[in-house]
C-alpha cells in the first residue's frame, strides 16, 4: 500500500470517516492505483475544492455564516455588533455610577450658575458702596477734619468697573463636547 487508508487519512485530516468516503466518491481526494489515499495530493485538492466557509464550520467556527462571499461581511457585522453592545454596557455602568451626566442638564446647570454669579456681581456695588464710602469718609475726616460725602460717586464708579468686568466675562463660552 502506497498511501493511507481511509481511517488513517481521517485521523490525519481531522474529518470523519464518512466525510472521507464522501470526498472520495465526489473526486475530492487524490487516490493511488491500489486505492490508498495520497495525503499531500488530497490535502491540496480538498483545499482547492472546499468552500472556505465549510472549512471554518468543520473546525468549529461560525455556523451561522453561509456562502463564501457572506462570511467576511457577517464576521464584520458580528464584530461591530459586539463592540456596540460593549460600549452600550459601558455607558450604562457610567450612568449608574453617576460619572456620566446628561449634556442638556449639564448645560442648563452651567447657564443657571453663570446667571447667579452675574446677578451677584451686578448687585454687589450697591451693597458694598455705602460701607466703602463710610470707611473712606472716616479716614478722610480723621486726617483732615472736614466732612466729605462720596457715597454716590463711589457707587457709580464701582458699578462702571463691575459692568466692564462682566462684559469681558460675557464672552466666555462653555463647551461640553
Amino acid at each position: 500500500m502506497e498511501g493511507m487508508s481511509e481511517r488513517e487519512y481521517s485521523a490525519h485530516s481531522g474529518l470523519s470517516r464518512g466525510a472521507i468516503q464522501k470526498a472520495r466518491k465526489h473526486g475530492r481526494l487524490a487516490v493511488y492505483a491500489d486505492g490508498s489515499i495520497n495525503a499531500a495530493g488530497s490535502d491540496a485538492r480538498r483545499a482547492e475544492m472546499t468552500d472556505p466557509d465549510q472549512q471554518r464550520r468543520s473546525l468549529g467556527g461560525d455556523v451561522a455564516a453561509s456562502g463564501p462571499g457572506e462570511s467576511t461581511s457577517y464576521l464584520k457585522a458580528r464584530t461591530a455588533l459586539t463592540v456596540y453592545q460593549a460600549q452600550e454596557r459601558q455607558l450604562s455602568i457610567l450612568k449608574k455610577k453617576g460619572t456620566l451626566v446628561d449634556r442638556a442638564r449639564a448645560e442648563t446647570l452651567v447657564f443657571r450658575l453663570a446667571r447667579q454669579e452675574r446677578d451677584a456681581w451686578v448687585t454687589w456695588p450697591g451693597r458694598v458702596a455705602a460701607t466703602m464710602a463710610a470707611q473712606i469718609m472716616a479716614e478722610v475726616e480723621g486726617r483732615t477734619g472736614a466732612v466729605v460725602t462720596i457715597e454716590t460717586i463711589l457707587q457709580r464708579v464701582l458699578e462702571a468697573h463691575v459692568r466692564e468686568q462682566l462684559d469681558a466675562l460675557a464672552d466666555l463660552r462653555v463647551s461640553l463636547g
